[in-house]
């Protein structure tokens, strides 16, 4: 079950929807900005004279920066106040963009992308768990769900719009637009969310139910910490070995009790690798979202092509389709949002299974109009819970480390993207269309089995 408390001075009623919605009005803006080249290539391209693939590096850079950034972003913003290191990356969004609408040359668009990848993986990274200190526990998931709306919404308003606004002002308008709205969104931040100090753990505190603060499971036997414990330099007990010099046990030196962590593991590096390998419910949690996430844009990547080829969909109406995927997809989002905070387990299995039965019927009976636009809103449906979902089981896996393990995640998640469109490409190429729905659908039913297997990586 999931269960963590709201943040001592957060508050509750109006004030603290307020503050879940300029998060939420961040996470459109970043999501936007990262989407936003896609209906803008062809311009930027003709006007920068450089080929329509080498403008696609406006999509893949910031992607694979987040991919690096969201985590080590988590780690280092460890003790910083977010409300101050929210308000720094929206900024960093704003110039961005405004660099992009003023730049000249095309290596001045690619160095501002680099900045905006940055604040993509930072922002998501720390702005996705924070429901639990902007709401009371009996609103985590719908504020979760409210937040994570801004990625669809990105998708089905900010994205569209954009880009209309490119056909009256130009590309660079369109920058500039996205540039203006992270500057109302660093306001709205630094207005409406209160001081949120990093939680740092004093020594002995549990990070998870049976964890002990960066050492991983407590076995089933042997001793407990005592009075003993100090930070960093391992375990001392009265029965404990001790050096000949008759020393407490040097850090990171091997004892009779096994390996010591040296200082700064677990708040460095080490802390990132660790918890992974450490606790089995984030290590299945980064597996469910490979394999979801991979799947999806495995075959979503190649969606206006298998509606116009294999559901003899014609030009005029794949637009009006997509943007009705994407109202399915925010209604998903809050269907799984309130679900997914009292069993990410069953939710995550739920939604697996819908994308592999809307993937499968897509390949074999979407071959008219009808049945693919039908198809189409089911798979925006069943997607459109994805993030809800994964969020809501890291909250759950990892409740003392939730924005180390929200980083790990967000890296994953972009990662998984780059990974699903690079697939789908080669299946394309060498195969068929069909064959990127069947193998999608491959990728969604892993997920769905990974997510109910039994055991330790129970989560409801």
């Amino acid at each position: 079950m999931l269960d963590v408390q709201i943040d001592g001075g957060a508050g509750s009623g109006v004030g603290a929807w307020a503050r879940v919605g300029v998060v939420t009005l961040g996470i459109f803006t970043v999501m936007t900005a990262e989407l936003l080249p896609v209906g803008l290539l062809t311009p930027v391209a003709a006007e920068l004279e450089v080929s329509a693939g080498t403008a696609g590096l406006m999509v893949t850079v910031p992607g694979l920066v987040a991919a690096v950034s969201a985590p080590l972003i988590a780690l280092r913003a460890a003790g910083a106040d977010r409300r101050t290191v929210l308000v720094l990356l929206m900024a960093l969004v704003a110039a961005a963009n405004l660099a992009t609408a003023t730049a000249g040359h095309f290596a001045v668009v690619l160095g501002a992308r680099v900045l905006l990848g940055i604040a993509i993986g930072g922002f998501w990274a720390l702005a996705g768990g924070l429901a639990p200190r902007l709401v009371p526990a009996a609103g985590v998931g719908r504020a979760t769900a409210v937040i994570f709306g801004g990625v669809s919404a990105a998708s089905v308003l900010g994205v569209p719009a954009a880009t209309t606004a490119a056909e009256w002002t130009g590309w660079r308008g369109a920058f500039a637009g996205v540039g203006v709205v992270a500057v109302l969104a660093t306001a709205g931040l630094l207005a409406l969310l209160p001081r949120l100090p990093g939680e740092r753990r004093a020594p002995g505190r549990r990070a998870a139910p049976g964890l002990r603060p960066g050492l991983g499971p407590r076995p089933s036997s042997g001793p407990r910490p005592g009075p003993g414990l100090r930070p960093g330099l391992g375990l001392r007990t009265a029965s404990g070995p001790r050096s000949a010099s008759g020393l407490r046990p040097i850090p990171g030196r091997r004892t009779a009790s096994g390996p010591r962590p040296g200082p700064g593991l677990r708040t460095g590096l080490g802390a990132l690798l660790r918890l992974p390998r450490e606790n089995v419910r984030v290590r299945t949690g980064l597996l469910l979202t490979l394999l979801l996430v991979t799947g999806h844009f495995l075959a979503y990547s190649f969606v206006r092509p298998v509606l116009a080829e294999h559901s003899h969909v014609s030009e005029d109406l794949v637009g009006m389709l997509l943007l009705g995927y994407g109202v399915a997809g925010v209604a998903g989002n809050f269907l799984a949002g309130p679900a997914a905070g009292r069993s990410p387990r069953r939710t995550l299995a739920v939604i697996s299974a819908g994308l592999t039965a809307a993937l499968l019927a897509f390949a074999l009976a979407g071959v008219t109009t009808p049945a693919g636009a039908g198809l189409l809103l089911l798979w925006g449906l069943a997607y459109g819970g994805v993030s809800v979902g994964l969020q809501s089981w890291f909250m759950a896996a990892a409740p003392e480390d939730v924005e180390t393990a929200t980083g790990l995640y967000v890296s994953v998640f972009c990662l998984s993207i780059a990974l699903g469109a690079l697939l789908g490409g080669l299946l394309v190429d060498a195969t068929t269309l069909v064959a990127v729905l069947c193998s999608g659908a491959a990728l969604t039913l892993a997920a769905c089995l990974a997510a109910v297997r039994p055991g330790r990586t129970h989560l409801s």
